[in-house]
């Protein structure tokens, strides 16, 4: 598990947008995790030396990669610092959590065009 080879790069967080900072990293090392440009078992720079680089307070980094973590994105694993993990292991509960939603749509008498519906209505917010 080596450190990310040269991450951020060049990325910064854009002060200027709607976007929180916070929200802006964490969308970034998904889309690089996704990309495989950060690969599963990758470490992620320490909180403080990330937030150095980038700018912006420890607590944004700290946010960042708590909410990465609950998404099952990355693991923090101690003095082995912050990890990317595999996006199967991701999915995992994810998937666990479908079969329980289209198990109670079924019981429900929902069709599948009602559970998506609702699913999409609640992925979107609303």
């Amino acid at each position: 598990m080596s450190a990310a080879a040269g991450f951020p790069g060049s990325w910064k967080p854009n002060a200027a947008s709607s976007v929180p900072l916070f929200e802006q990293l964490r969308l970034q090392v998904i889309h690089l995790a996704d990309g495989g440009k950060l690969p599963p078992g990758t470490r992620l720079p320490a909180v403080r030396a990330l937030a150095e680089s980038l700018d912006v307070a420890p607590h944004t980094v700290a946010r960042a990669y708590k909410e990465l973590e609950a998404a099952g994105v990355v693991a923090t694993r101690g003095r082995n610092g912050t990890v990317v993990c595999a996006r199967d292991e991701r999915l995992g509960g994810l998937s666990e959590a479908a079969a329980a939603y289209a198990a109670a749509a079924k019981a429900q008498g929902a069709s599948f065009a009602e559970a998506v519906q609702l699913l999409a209505a609640a992925y979107d917010g609303g």
